[in-house]
Formats: C-alpha cells, sequence, structure tokens
C-alpha cells in the first residue's frame, strides 16, 4: 500500500496542471480582447477589463454581454477587483501579464504627456487662477476626466468652439481639484484655471479632441517701460475696486462662484499670465467670448490692462 507522501505525489501527477489546461484566450476580455487588465466581475458573473467596463458604462449602464440592468453597481461606484482571476493569471502566465502591464504604462505616459495630444474639453471661456465648475454627462468626457485623472497628470485643456474650427486657437489648461461622482455615472468637476496656451495642430483620441499646443507666457518689460507699467496696474485695479463698490456685479453668484477681487500681486511680471485679478475681471465683466479670447491670447500685460481701463471707464459712466 502507499504512504500518504506517495498518495499525494501520484495524485499530482493525474491532476493537469494549471497553466496546460488554460489558454491565454481563457483569459482574455470579452471588449478589448486583449489579456485581462484589473479585472472586475459584475452582479451578473461577466468579467472584464475595469477600464472596459467603465467605458460601456459610460453609454449605458447595462452589462454588455447579457444586457441586465448594472444602475445599482454603477451606483455604488466601487470596482472591486476579481483577486482570484488576477492569482491566476500572475500563476500561470506571469510574462503576458507584464507585459499587458507594461502596455497599459505606456498608454498613461503617453496620455500625461502636457503638451502633445492633451485632451480638449470644448465647452466654456476659462482663466488662469478662476475656478472653472463643470457637470460631466456626455460618455466621451466622462472617459477622457477619468483618463487625466488615472494618468496622474489632472489637466486639460478647455477652448470653446468657434466658427469653421472645431474649437478655438487659444485655451487655458484647467487643473482638477475635486471630482463627486452622482449616481447616475454623471459627475460634477471643481477645476482651477492653469496656463494659457495656444494650439499648433488638431486630433482626436476616442470621441474627444486633442491639440498638440505651446504655453503662452506675457512678454517681460524693465526700466522705464516697467514703472510705467506699474503705474498703469495701479489706476487700471483702483478702477476695478470702484466698479466692484459701485456696479451689483459684487452678487452672490458671482461671490459664490469666483470669489472677491483678488489682492493686487507685489510683482506683477511673477507669473506667465500677469495678474490674477485681472482673470477675475475678465471672467466676471459682461463680454462677448470672442473679446475674451482676444484678451486671453494677449501676451502683452500692458495692452490687456489698457483694455480693462477703457472697458471699467465705459462701464463706470453708465448708470447704475
Amino acid at each position: 500500500p502507499l504512504d500518504n507522501e506517495e498518495e499525494t505525489a501520484a495524485a499530482r501527477c493525474t491532476q493537469p496542471c494549471l497553466g496546460e489546461s488554460l489558454s491565454i484566450s481563457d483569459l482574455e476580455c470579452s471588449l478589448c480582447i486583449r489579456m485581462f487588465f484589473e479585472p472586475v466581475t459584475t452582479p451578473c458573473g461577466h468579467t472584464f477589463c475595469k477600464e472596459c467596463l467603465e467605458r460601456c458604462l459610460d453609454h449605458r449602464p447595462n452589462c454588455p454581454l447579457c444586457k441586465q440592468s448594472l444602475r445599482e453597481y454603477l451606483k455604488a461606484g466601487r470596482y472591486s477587483p476579481t483577486v482570484l482571476l488576477q492569482d491566476i493569471m500572475l500563476a500561470t502566465f506571469p510574462t503576458q501579464l507584464a507585459e499587458r502591464r507594461e502596455l497599459h504604462r505606456a498608454e498613461m505616459a503617453e496620455l500625461s504627456n502636457l503638451t502633445k495630444s492633451i485632451p480638449i474639453f470644448v465647452c466654456t471661456m476659462s482663466f488662469p487662477g478662476i475656478p472653472c465648475p463643470l457637470h460631466v454627462f456626455e460618455p466621451r468626457y466622462r472617459l477622457m476626466i477619468r483618463r487625466c485623472q488615472e494618468s496622474g497628470s489632472r489637466r486639460f485643456g478647455m477652448c470653446i468652439y468657434e466658427n469653421g474650427k472645431s474649437f478655438a486657437d487659444y485655451g487655458c489648461m484647467l487643473e482638477i481639484r475635486q471630482v463627486e461622482l452622482l449616481a447616475d455615472g454623471r459627475s460634477l468637476v471643481d477645476t482651477i484655471g492653469r496656463q494659457r496656451f495656444r494650439v499648433l495642430s488638431r486630433g482626436h483620441r476616442d470621441g474627444y479632441h486633442t491639440a498638440d499646443i505651446e504655453y503662452l507666457e506675457d512678454k517681460k518689460v524693465s526700466g522705464e517701460e516697467l514703472q510705467e507699467l506699474q503705474c498703469l496696474h495701479e489706476s487700471t485695479y483702483r478702477l476695478a475696486q470702484r466698479f466692484c463698490e459701485h456696479g451689483d456685479l459684487t452678487s452672490r453668484h458671482i461671490l459664490m462662484q469666483y470669489g472677491p477681487l483678488p489682492e493686487k500681486e507685489e510683482d506683477i511680471q511673477a507669473s506667465a499670465d500677469g495678474p490674477t485679478w485681472c482673470w477675475w475681471l475678465i471672467s466676471i465683466l459682461p463680454l462677448d467670448p470672442s473679446y475674451q479670447l482676444n484678451l486671453l491670447s494677449c501676451t502683452s500685460l500692458r495692452a490687456r490692462l489698457s483694455q480693462l481701463q477703457h472697458i471699467l471707464t465705459a462701464l463706470l459712466q453708465q448708470p447704475p
């Protein structure tokens, strides 16, 4: 008779090895036809890559295979990894799993580049240092925002639509500060304006616009020119203060979204985009978007202040 150790060894010989009974195609996502990456299993028992399932749920809240409603699953907003499947892949196909991870890492690195193929949200005017709250509901932008977070860049470009083009030649980078996910997959995204940019070329990725860009910088001045610029800055800021006291523009809505008129900066040339208070004023003044775009693209602080002074003087002369 066989002793215990021999019995175990015999059982091992008769049991097929896991790697022999499985092939790579058994571990493929039915949506991307690649090896599972971060597999998640739905309540109806189907497994997909987390990213593939999220992209399907952007469009409709149903299982891509059996069409069962996944509204409650989507509402929970949590996708727990299928740990057993991850362990099986690691045990049976470690090389292929490492290659799949590397492919994902390369895709993320490409998405985090902040001058080449940056995602463009075509919607509204945004300005450096100024909050820009967004309600995201379109599937393409839901995907875009998720990618900005996953890649770690947390940034995308904002441009307005311009006739004859898919979007304007100038825009502002936005940085995601907070995302509040709603139960149906929509989200409220709190962003703030960062650098201004000029569009060099346009492209597409998975339904949303992209662009290669270069960042804009105000031209620096010195000596007598700088002294004149400082005087212009002082007098324009005083007009802005008067306007805020005089107008009804310090309404609750404006204070809630934009806050009060920002303080004057000590060094008016410290930032590549000039003083933040100018952008605050441009965002609250009753200006046409094409005029705002003109001010956004201007790289002369002097010209920007002169135009603001002209607008404020005209508005202050109107009866309240």
